[in-house]
């Protein structure tokens, strides 16, 4: 099934579209400030499995609707930041673009998930040239952009590993252990954050 219909073709495109955007912003902050806002810049279209999945367990109908505008993560963008003030200041500066309108945010940096996740998840409505699913051209597509530190990302990445790919008989056990390691690296991340500050204030 294609669920994402006759517009499935243009989230491809719309995807490096906003990675360009990301990317044309960090150029500009690093000549202005010799300091890059990000590590890693990546991102993907949800496959059609995966959609009509959330679909199923939202209780959405199996429709392009549903897909991009109910679920409003068919494209999704991952930007991987050295330090915490990175991912603040890149929040700040996409809330001021005008080529995006961010709609949504959650805060799991500063509040971490109950497991131990931390990130911070916005949703953007970005105005395009391809026609929309409301028949709008230009059109206006939804992507959610995840931003984490190196530390979170890859904690997220490994949890995912060891937790969802395996038949884990003591998930409990395994849950606080990783629980532990998520915390251990917040405090790295703090520290981190630490130096650099006293770095700046020697310079």
């Amino acid at each position: 099934m294609e669920i994402y219909g006759a517009y499935g073709k243009y989230l491809p495109e719309i995807k490096n579209e906003i990675m360009h955007k990301i990317s044309e912003l960090s150029h500009q902050i690093e000549k202005r400030d010799e300091e890059k806002l990000y590590e890693h810049l990546s991102g993907r279209v949800k496959q059609e499995e995966s959609m009509i999945e959330k679909c199923q367990r939202k209780g959405l109908d199996l429709t392009p609707r549903s897909a991009l505008n109910d679920c409003k993560d068919a494209i999704g963008i991952r930007v991987v930041c050295n330090f915490i003030d990175d991912i603040y200041k890149l929040v700040g500066l996409l809330k001021k673009q005008d080529w995006c309108d961010v709609i949504k945010e959650k805060d799991y940096v500063s509040k971490s998930k109950p497991n131990g996740y931390r990130s911070y998840h916005l949703i953007i409505k970005f105005n395009t040239s391809y026609p929309d699913i409301n028949g709008h051209v230009p059109g206006d597509y939804y992507a959610e952009i995840q931003l984490r530190t190196i530390a979170m990302d890859s904690w997220a990445s490994l949890e995912h590993e060891l937790k969802y790919k395996h038949n884990i008989k003591n998930p409990e056990q395994i849950g606080n252990e990783l629980k532990r390691c998520a915390d251990q690296l917040a405090s790295c991340d703090v520290q981190m954050q630490t130096i650099r500050q006293v770095i700046r204030e020697y310079d």
